[in-house]
């Protein structure tokens, strides 16, 4: 059976826009109207590199047997859905026409799928021992989550590496880490069966009969994206200084024991809550991928760039620490670097 999936975001979300496209399903990309207009008349193209191979290859979506479109948020008619990937920055689900769609989402109880880095607030509700009270100033705006059924809502940790090439079309998406999405359960079954069907359906994809990287993992923990938490704390933020970004590979390995120390806090958080230590990725393995990550983070080069809002998984992480009686000053300060820095462009912007 192919399901109709609706995915937020035609950047990082046409990485798992195309492996459904592979599988046989139809996707519908939500963007700006030119990049809308760009995808309906030329498709999307992803790279990526497969296991044994020097080269990365092109995956063009026109190729595929599931059917891509694309189309404005406005145009969006949420009932034809039978789930949604959440897969925007979580600053731009504050825009008005974002969360206007958001709203006919909610509505219409369809199961959401968020690969994003920031989990969205009701997936946070769905763990027992966590107070969310606490938690929306960590959000740009925490209310477009007020109508969604938490049993609906699961988190998939964005753990490939990719991103648009500078000199490249908006519909182009260059795969850096071609690992697996990991998936926590939906709190409702028949959710579940929708998922474990694209799961099923993903692992079978194969191109001149060779297996295709990044697969969607289920798992029956709902801790397992949470793993990501200690990469990006560990990593992404601290590609953020007070001077120019750096990439991951130099915010990891210019203090490996410092990386160590962020990275078991924020473990060791996520077991207080009622984690596994099976849910985590070692260090060792984190900072092994670390070596080839070149470049900055995307929250790095937001900065950079002069945004005034980026996703603030690091404030997340300190208040569900403060809320525990748990701190570290390393992440107290990578907060106040953020702080610093997002506060200076919206200086900029007057």
């Amino acid at each position: 059976m192919a399901y109709k999936i609706l995915i937020l975001g035609a950047s990082y979300g046409s990485l798992l826009g195309t492996k459904l496209l592979m599988a046989g399903h139809d996707v519908t990309l939500v963007c700006r109207q030119k990049t809308a207009e760009l995808i309906n008349s030329e498709g999307t193209e992803v790279l990526i590199k497969f296991k044994g191979e020097e080269r990365h290859r092109s995956i063009r979506s026109n190729a595929l047997p599931g059917r891509l479109n694309a189309c404005k948020p406005q145009d969006v008619i949420a009932a034809d859905y039978d789930m949604v990937g959440l897969a925007m920055q979580e600053p731009q689900y504050a825009n008005h026409t974002i969360g206007t769609l958001l709203i006919r989402i909610a509505d219409e109880d369809i199961p959401c799928l968020s690969i994003m880095n920031m989990p969205p607030l009701p997936f946070l509700k769905r763990i027992p021992d966590l107070d969310t009270s606490n938690l929306s100033s960590s959000y740009t705006d925490a209310t477009v989550w007020d109508r969604f059924d938490p049993n609906l809502m699961t988190l998939c940790s964005p753990d490939p590496q990719a991103f648009r090439p500078p000199e490249g079309e908006p519909n182009v998406l260059h795969v850096g880490l071609p690992t697996n999405f990991k998936s926590a359960p939906f709190g409702d079954m028949q959710s579940n069966e929708i998922l474990r069907q694209l799961e099923a359906d993903i692992s079978e994809v194969r191109l001149d009969g060779a297996d295709v990287p990044v697969k969607l993992r289920v798992h029956d923990s709902i801790f397992v994206p949470l793993a990501k938490w200690s990469m990006l704390l560990t990593g992404n933020y601290r590609c953020i200084t007070r001077n120019d970004p750096r990439s991951i590979q130099a915010a990891v390995h210019s203090d490996l024991e410092k990386s160590r120390s962020i990275y078991q806090f924020v473990d060791d958080l996520a077991q207080r809550l009622g984690a596994d230590a099976s849910d985590a990725v070692p260090f060792q393995k984190y900072a092994k991928a670390a070596e080839s990550l070149m470049k900055p983070s995307s929250a790095a080069r937001a900065i950079a760039a002069g945004a005034p809002f980026i996703e603030r998984v690091d404030v997340l992480v300190q208040l569900i620490a403060q809320g525990l009686n748990m701190s570290n000053p390393a992440i107290d300060e990578i907060v106040n670097v953020v702080d610093e820095k997002l506060d200076a462009n919206v200086l900029l912007l007057g």
